[in-house]
C-alpha cells in the first residue's frame, strides 16, 4: 500500500475514471475545469491524502516564489540571525526560502548552486565558504548565465557583477585595537580565520592600525582556524600547554572567542586571568557571568538588506550592483569586566 506521501495524479485519476490531464488540471488551471468534475477530483484527493508537489508547482508557474539562500555555516549565531531576517521579509513578500547549508564544504556548496538552479529560483543570498582572493568556483559562469539576481553576504566572491552586504571589518579591528590599547596590551594570542582571508586579513590590519596611530608597539601571534570553535580551542590549548597564559587573547569571531575561552577553562584558567577581546558579541554570555570587550553588528539588518538588494534585482534585472555596509560598534565589558567608559 502506498503511504500517503507517495500518492500521485495518476493515482486519483485512477480513483475517479478520468484522465492524468484533467486531473493535473483541476488542480493547475481549475477554471478549465466543471465544478462538479472538479469536485469529484478533490474528494478522491482528500480520500487518498494526496500531497501536491511544491516544487513541481514552482516549476510550471511563470514566476518562481522561491528564494534560495547558501550559507557556509548555520550554526554561526551571525548566519543563524541574518537567516530568521531573511525568512521574514521572505514571507511578507509572499516568497519562500530554500536554505542550502554548505558546512565549509566547496563541492557540497557547488552541488547547492546547481540544485537552487534547477528549481528556478527567483534570485539567491549566498555566503560562499571562502572569501579568498583566488577562491573562484566553477559555478560563478553558470550564475551570470542565467542572469539570476544574486546577493553576497559577509563573505563575497573575487567578482564585480553581484550586489554585496558586507561588515565594516576594517572599523571592527581598529575598535578592537583601540580596546587593547585602553588595556595597555602589548603581545597578543590572535585566533584567526584563513590567513588568505580577506576578512581576516581587514580586522588583522585593523588592530595594526589602530596601534600604528597611536605609535604603540605591538606583537601578534596570530594562530590560524576556519572561524570555528573546534580549531580556536586546539590552538589556544597548545599554547597555553608548550607556552603557558598570554598577555592576552583575541578571537577574531565569536565562534573562535567561545573556542578560546572554553580552552582556557579545560586548562584550569579564567577568562579574568588574562585578557580576553572579541570581535562579534557573544550570545548569552551576560547568563554566564562572561563580561568581555567585543564589537557588534547587527546580523538581522545584514539579512534585511541582503533582501532589499535582491528584491531590487529581481523588480529590475538592469538595477546596478551595490553593496552595502553594516556599521560595527564596540561593546564594552560592565562593570567588573575588562573595560569601563
Amino acid at each position: 500500500m502506498k503511504r500517503k506521501g507517495n500518492i500521485t495524479i495518476t493515482d486519483i485519476a485512477r480513483q475517479v475514471g478520468l484522465t492524468h490531464i484533467t486531473v493535473s488540471r483541476a488542480f493547475n488551471q481549475p477554471d478549465k475545469v466543471k465544478p462538479e468534475t472538479r469536485e469529484r477530483i478533490l474528494q478522491a484527493a482528500r480520500q487518498l491524502g494526496y500531497v501536491p508537489n511544491a516544487f513541481a508547482s514552482q516549476l510550471r508557474s511563470s514566476q518562481s516564489r522561491l528564494i534560495g539562500v547558501v550559507a557556509a555555516s548555520i550554526d554561526n549565531p551571525f548566519y543563524s540571525e541574518a537567516i530568521k531576517a531573511i525568512s521574514r521579509d521572505a514571507k511578507r513578500q509572499g516568497y519562500d526560502i530554500l536554505l542550502m547549508d554548505t558546512d565549509g564544504s566547496a563541492e557540497v556548496e557547488a552541488s547547492a548552486i546547481a540544485t537552487l538552479l534547477s528549481y528556478q529560483v527567483a534570485g539567491i543570498i549566498l555566503s560562499p565558504v571562502s572569501d579568498a582572493i583566488d577562491y573562484r568556483p566553477v559555478y560563478i559562469d553558470s550564475l551570470r548565465d542565467t542572469g539570476l539576481p544574486v546577493v553576497m553576504l559577509d563573505r563575497v566572491l573575487p567578482v564585480e557583477d553581484f550586489s554585496r552586504v558586507v561588515l565594516d571589518n576594517p572599523t571592527s579591528g581598529r575598535l578592537i585595537g583601540s580596546a587593547m590599547l585602553d588595556l595597555d596590551i602589548q603581545r597578543a594570542l590572535v585566533v584567526t580565520g584563513p590567513f588568505n582571508s580577506r576578512i581576516t586579513q581587514q580586522r588583522l590590519d585593523g588592530i595594526q592600525q589602530a596601534y600604528r596611530q597611536a605609535g604603540r608597539p605591538l606583537s601578534l601571534d596570530p594562530r590560524e582556524g576556519d572561524y570555528t570553535a573546534e580549531p580556536a580551542y586546539r590552538a589556544v590549548a597548545e599554547h597555553l600547554a608548550n607556552h603557558g597564559l598570554p598577555e592576552a587573547l583575541i578571537g577574531l569571531n565569536q565562534l573562535m572567542t567561545l573556542g578560546a575561552l572554553s580552552a582556557l577553562h579545560d586548562a584550569g584558567w579564567s577568562y579574568r586571568d588574562t585578557k580576553v577581546l572579541g570581535i562579534d558579541t557573544l550570545p548569552y554570555s551576560e547568563i554566564f557571568d562572561i563580561e568581555i570587550t567585543t564589537t557588534a553588528t547587527d546580523p538581522s539588518l545584514a539579512g534585511r538588506r541582503a533582501m532589499e538588494l535582491l528584491f531590487a534585482a529581481i523588480e529590475d534585472p538592469q538595477a546596478a550592483v551595490r553593496e552595502d555596509v553594516i556599521a560595527s560598534h564596540i561593546r564594552p565589558a560592565r562593570a567588573g569586566g575588562l573595560l569601563h567608559r
